[in-house]
């Protein structure tokens, strides 16, 4: 047979066999003395095991290893691996799915999901409360809490579940004072007032007095940490980065509160 039938023969490409004769995985039989490969009976049934353990799933270095049995590892070895590996493919795909169902449910009853989604089932919950005190304002939502919301969903990517004790700690506070989210908003709008103010502006200091107002005592920690603060003044990178997204007086009244919030926690 040429390569053009033997490749029919087994319903691959003659691609496929030059590719596998390069790699060694199937040995490259004779010429004839026109130049052109004859392959047998033998090297058909030789690619056809090669197709078959392929579309179990092995990497044709697993093949190699089934077909050479020089790694000592057999067949049911390298199957057992297979099927454990595909084990925690499905129970990926079950969380994966999991969460898509969560995202479609929450798509469902709202209007539209927020720009951050995706995010955990706890910070969707917070953005849906968000999302209902928004709806109740006279005028269009604040600036700062679209930056809030991305904000949080950053942390929350950034931090290990362990980090995100803070987060939950805002969360049940939210939840269970229905004027929590009034006030939150009232920060809010305090925020963007100081877009265009001093620094030394007096609404710097009560604006900072009234973010620490909204903080839970088993979340001051936590926050001061995300902000990368420990109340000396000094910041990191990621400190850096979050205050230059502010404007003067408004970076100067998140200093504050976390400069407020460290001396709260002693």
């Amino acid at each position: 047979m040429r390569i053009g039938e033997l490749a029919g023969v087994v319903g691959i490409t003659p691609r496929a066999v030059r590719h596998y004769h390069r790699i060694g995985l199937l040995p490259e039989p004779r010429r004839k003395a026109n130049g052109y490969r004859a392959y047998t009976l033998r090297d058909a049934v030789e690619l056809a095991r090669i197709r078959r353990l392929t579309e179990l799933g092995l990497s044709l270095d697993e093949v190699r290893d089934v077909l050479a049995d020089d790694a000592g590892r057999d067949l049911a070895e390298i199957l057992s691996e297979l099927d454990a590996d595909l084990a925690r493919q499905e129970a990926s795909l079950r969380r994966r799915r999991a969460r898509l169902g969560r995202l479609l449910d929450q798509a469902q009853r709202t209007v539209k999901l927020p720009a951050e989604t995706p995010v955990s089932p706890e910070l969707a919950a917070l953005f849906d409360d968000m999302a209902r005190a928004s709806a109740q304002l006279p005028g269009p939502e604040p600036a700062m809490a679209a930056k809030e919301r991305e904000l949080l969903a950053l942390l929350e990517t950034g931090a290990p579940d362990a980090d995100r004790g803070w987060f939950h700690a805002m969360g049940r506070t939210l939840s269970a004072d229905a004027d929590a989210m009034r006030r939150v908003y009232a920060v809010y709008a305090r925020m963007d007032a100081l877009a265009e103010a001093a620094e030394d502006d007096p609404q710097v200091e009560e604006t900072a007095r009234a973010i620490v107002e909204l903080i839970p005592d088993e979340a001051v920690q936590g926050l001061i940490a995300a902000h990368g603060e420990s109340g000396s003044g000094e910041a990191g990178g990621f400190a850096d980065a979050l205050f230059a997204e502010f404007a003067p007086a408004q970076a100067a009244a998140v200093r504050r509160a976390v400069e407020l919030l460290g001396e709260r926690a002693g």
